[in-house]
């Protein structure tokens, strides 16, 4: 995953840029980057971040980036924004996006005799490759309506222009855009949040697909309006998005609270009390406590000076130590105890195997999870915040090929909670990761948790139902 964020102010904007963008942080791991322009002149800094966090980094950039428009980006994967100097004159680009076909649009620019410049990482670097596609239109619009067709997956951007930034959705809404309003000063963001503390506040959510080009002097103007279809990503508020933040008006945290609710209410154990495996799981615990009239206690905590949340460290080794080290169980809570722990998903299944054994360690005398999404049966196909997370890595896949004798089949019955494969899967994950009771929220209890209708959110992992390439 990726986040962005960007300025358009009547005075210097780099302290406003600076903070924005590192609001941004608990989505990606990689790199981060930051452009403005001042009286026509560019300034750009980009720095590794897997060693460090965004402010320590950039603090001594400040006094040398000027400017009263400028963008951010904190991201998963490639270096960025990117400067570009075309037809369209002098512009820089950030991008939250997922290219599927990117060797097939590789060979296809070069074919036009473009050129990719950063080979850093032994690959084109997929926000310049968004540049060039945009390069090929006649202005702006055009080239942005060149990457909708062309890319498969995703694509949302900002562009920086001397005058403004140029915000564009995803044709389907994968990923967010918002803005904020301070008088005459806007903030374009991935997530809401990320400004409120700076005096901002949302004024307006991008469409599926809408470009707007947003300046001091003329506001907010639509250059393409938005399209009726959406697809956003549900996983945003189960667990991406920062608890504050909104995706179409809707808060993350009141959505996990709702997901918890929903499945307390129906649950059918006694434990003495609720804890959350943290962070993403406090909402949700919060919710199953009120919804099964349960206390709430926190019988696992996550030390949060140092250790950051376990997706982002580059290797895998890397991320099992992160987790392990970040939650430290509280004996005292634990001991002789029954208790439900609520955690946002089950991907691979090691970590929570490994937390659920240190719970037990700790004196527990049962132990039931219970996880606020349905089972995890695809990897996502449109954004890259999964991008590690292929088919085969999830547990439960390889519980389905165990179960269909060697093959991955029949995956429509495991998508369904009433089936018996179904409900053999979920028995086999309960035994892998050793816990007492294993329950899972179902598609429904999402859409509802989320409050917008199955067709508007995207829900691939889970059932392959969505849209779009």
């Amino acid at each position: 995953m990726s986040g962005f964020f960007g300025v358009v102010s009547e005075q210097p904007c780099i302290s406003d840029l600076f903070y924005g963008t590192d609001y941004h942080s608990h989505l990606g791991t990689k790199r981060a980057g930051m452009a403005t322009f001042d009286n026509g002149q560019a300034h750009q800094n980009i720095h590794n971040i897997q060693n460090s966090h965004f402010r320590p980094k950039f603090a001594k950039d400040l006094d040398e980036m000027k400017g009263n428009v400028g963008i951010g980006v904190i991201s998963d994967t490639e270096a960025q924004p990117v400067m570009v100097n075309s037809h369209l004159g002098r512009w820089a680009i950030c991008t939250v996006s997922k290219i599927n076909n990117i060797e097939e649009l590789e060979q296809e620019c070069l074919q036009q005799h473009q050129q990719f410049t950063d080979l850093s990482r032994g690959k084109t670097n997929p926000t310049e490759l968004v540049a060039l596609l945009i390069s090929q239109g006649k202005d702006f619009v055009d080239g942005i309506e060149n990457v909708y067709r062309k890319v498969k997956g995703s694509c949302s951007m900002l562009i920086l222009t001397p005058d403004g930034v140029i915000a564009a959705r995803d044709r389907y809404g994968r990923t967010p855009i918002v803005i904020g309003r301070r008088g005459n000063d806007y903030a374009l963001a991935s997530e809401s949040h990320s400004y409120v503390n700076m005096g901002y506040e949302t004024c307006r959510f991008v469409g599926p697909g809408e470009v707007l080009k947003v300046t001091t002097e003329g506001g907010i103007k639509v250059l393409r309006q938005a399209e009726e279809k959406l697809q956003i990503c549900s996983f945003l508020w189960i667990y991406y998005g920062y608890p504050c933040t909104e995706y179409e008006g809707i808060n993350a945290e009141e959505v996990r609270y709702n997901l918890g609710r929903i499945m307390g209410q129906r649950d059918d154990i006694t434990p003495d009390f609720v804890s959350p495996i943290p962070d993403s799981g406090i909402g949700m615990a919060l919710g199953y406590s009120n919804g099964r009239q349960i206390p709430y206690k926190r019988g696992l905590l996550k030390y949060t000076p140092t250790w950051s949340r376990s997706f982002m460290p580059v290797s895998q080794a890397d991320r099992f130590l992160v987790a392990r080290m970040k939650l430290i169980p509280s004996r005292a809570m634990l001991a002789g105890k029954e208790v439900v722990f609520c955690d946002d998903s089950i991907v691979r299944g090691t970590q929570l195997r490994d937390n659920v054994k240190m719970l037990y360690d700790y004196g527990a005398k049962k132990v039931h999870v219970r996880i606020s999404c349905p089972p995890l049966v695809h990897g996502c196909a449109f954004l890259n915040f999964s991008e590690s997370k292929t088919d085969r890595e999830l547990i439960t896949r390889r519980v389905i090929e165990e179960l269909e004798g060697g093959q991955v089949r029949n995956l429509e019955a495991y998508h369904d909670s009433s089936t018996k494969e179904y409900a053999k899967m979920v028995e086999v994950i309960r035994q892998h990761v050793g816990v007492d009771t294993l329950k899972f929220n179902t598609v429904e209890d999402v859409c509802q948790a989320i409050g917008l209708p199955k067709e508007r959110v995207c829900l691939h992992c889970f059932d392959a139902s969505s849209y779009g390439d």
